[in-house]
């Protein structure tokens, strides 16, 4: 075929040689092979020691990393989940053996009455940082501030806040902290699952 001569007023509209949305079919899936899928892999190396480094598996790190875009600088555990439930400040020997395993983040936690922040973080000074947990009569407003506090007062973003809890109402505190997101007590500490 020869291309006919441009005339005034053409516009060179789309090709309508026979085969041409196959060869744009051809060319959209030659472009995309060369766009790898898969991680490189010293990224997946700094993402595995990071996962080690805050004490959780890397397919859960690696889940909560793409879900908010960010990294894990703290985790903000409620009492319930570190164990530390009644009258008793001190959370047990394994929670504590967890914790203190953990590499470059701050510790936090929200702290169920009976217990006071003070009393727990003297009876666990692996902890960071503590406040007193939401009511379960709060308000969401009340319910976001305190959530809030806890990780004001380390002046972090709240997408780079991990919350640990053991109850379904806890599970709420992600919303309102505008968490990274929300993982079960017996997922970061595996030997509450037993």
């Amino acid at each position: 075929m020869t291309k006919q001569p441009t005339m005034i007023g053409h516009n060179n509209g789309p090709n309508m040689e026979r085969g041409h949305s196959y060869r744009s079919y051809q060319w959209r899936r030659a472009q995309q092979a060369l766009m790898p899928n898969t991680l490189p892999m010293m990224l997946i190396k700094m993402r595995v020691r990071r996962a080690a480094e805050l004490g959780m598996a890397y397919k859960t790190y690696a889940r909560i990393r793409q879900a908010s875009g960010q990294d894990i600088m703290a985790l903000l555990f409620s009492s319930n989940a570190l164990r530390i439930i009644g009258n008793g400040a001190k959370m047990p020997d394994a929670e504590t053996r967890a914790l203190e395993a953990v590499k470059s983040a701050s510790k936090l936690t929200l702290v169920h009455a009976p217990n006071t922040p003070p009393a727990v973080l003297q009876a666990n000074p692996v902890l960071d940082a503590a406040q007193a947990a939401p009511r379960f009569t709060d308000s969401w407003t009340q319910m976001r501030e305190r959530v809030q506090a806890v990780i004001r007062q380390r002046n972090l973003p709240g997408d780079q806040v991990l919350i640990i809890g053991d109850a379904p109402l806890e599970a709420e505190w992600t919303a309102a902290a505008r968490a990274a997101g929300y993982l079960a007590a017996d997922q970061y500490f595996t030997h509450q699952a037993v």
